[in-house]
């Protein structure tokens, strides 16, 4: 329990406030030498207070905070997700900086994967531990050009060069690399996937785009990654040498349900490279990014190509790095930038502190059900 000091002390106390604590006209205040610790027993207040002139008075507010704990206690927040949330683990390190690159993609897979290892090159070198591509970033945007470009992931070597590069200059710079999003094959079907390289240059974990982008605005947009696309199966999480990170593709990031699922899984950072367009993005982009941030109380990155505005698919850019409160921490235009920024995973704490929804959900009315980690138990 916490006692606000600016408000229970201020000389300027109304009727209103002065009735909320059961005081008489002429109230004698706590002194703030007996602020009463957060571990301080309810029990004890009235001892506390033995000069007070309305120790009654006090005993009824003390009740009052009491049965305002009880009441939150049925409202069973631990049962707001099933299984319940984890507790946000210790990352290894706590503040580093974040490159995002935005990359001017072209048709040419050779130089957009040399143009790649540039930029990745470059941001290390400003200081960045974690650096994040855009969606795509070795082809074109386009249902003609995944099965052209698509790489085999798992095969490695010479069968996906992009990947290759990714991991050697991770393990070269001792860096963690969440590599944007590639079109992969697999057997005879294809995949929108981020790769993510760990500072040995191991591949620690893979993304398949969860939900697909298919969507038709008459007279603005229309596109289906279905035609080619196969949608992932798997949410993920995965623990890096900068905290644990949760991975969403662009179209992923409207689907809050996603974002719950891994703030519930503890991670400290979303990392979402995307490809918003002319139509969506203006509207859109910074918007989810910040919901997502907010709502979950974790830091959200986003990584756009640059636009290229004779390509047939347009990007609208905005790359950009939000925190735990819903705050725009650094973000570019549309042009081909690399990004620097700072993440202090210590204000997650802070901001869950100041916003306790996490003790403030309503669990006997509500529930977030993680289907993935209720099966594995």
């Amino acid at each position: 329990m916490k006692v606000a000091v600016n408000r229970f002390f201020s000389p300027s106390l109304n009727a209103a406030a002065a009735g909320r604590l059961s005081l008489h006209s002429s109230p004698t205040l706590v002194p703030p030498q007996t602020l009463i610790p957060p571990s301080f027993p309810l029990s004890s207040l009235i001892k506390t207070n033995t000069n007070n002139s309305n120790p009654q008075g006090l005993s009824n507010w003390a009740s009052s905070r009491c049965s305002a704990t009880m009441a939150s206690s049925s409202f069973k927040p631990d049962q707001a997700r099933v299984p319940p949330a984890v507790q946000l683990p210790t990352p290894p390190i706590t503040q580093f900086k974040i490159g995002l690159c935005q990359l001017f993609v072209t048709a040419d897979k050779e130089r957009n994967i040399v143009h790649a290892k540039k930029a990745i090159e470059e941001a290390a070198g400003k200081g960045a531990k974690l650096v994040l591509l855009p969606e795509i970033w070795n082809s074109p945007y386009s249902n003609d050009s995944f099965p052209v470009y698509a790489e085999d992931i798992d095969a490695g070597g010479s069968a996906s060069p992009s990947t290759a590069m990714l991991s050697q200059v991770s393990r070269a710079l001792n860096i963690t690399i969440v590599g944007g999003s590639i079109p992969e094959r697999s057997g005879d079907k294809l995949y929108n996937t981020c790769c993510v390289f760990d500072t040995d240059g191991t591949l620690k974990a893979k993304h398949r785009k969860i939900h697909l982008f298919d969507i038709d605005i008459p007279g603005k947009i229309t596109f289906q990654e279905s035609k080619t696309l196969t949608a992932g199966e798997t949410p993920t999480v995965v623990d890096t040498a900068v905290g644990r990170i949760g991975i969403g593709i662009c179209y992923d990031i409207r689907f809050q349900e996603l974002a719950i699922l891994y703030a519930a899984r503890g991670v400290h950072l979303i990392c979402y490279p995307g490809a918003f367009n002319m139509t969506t993005g203006p509207l859109h982009w910074e918007l989810l990014q910040r919901a997502r941030a907010a709502d979950n109380q974790l830091y959200v990155a986003t990584c756009s190509p640059a636009r290229d505005a004779g390509s047939g698919y347009v990007a609208w850019g905005h790359s950009t790095l939000v925190g735990p409160f819903g705050e725009v921490l650094a973000t570019t235009e549309h042009d081909e930038a690399i990004v620097i920024a700072d993440i202090d995973y210590t204000t997650i704490e802070s901001r869950r502190t100041n916003l306790p929804l996490g003790k403030q959900r309503r669990g006997d009315l509500y529930q977030l059900v993680d289907v993935q980690r209720l099966k594995s138990q």
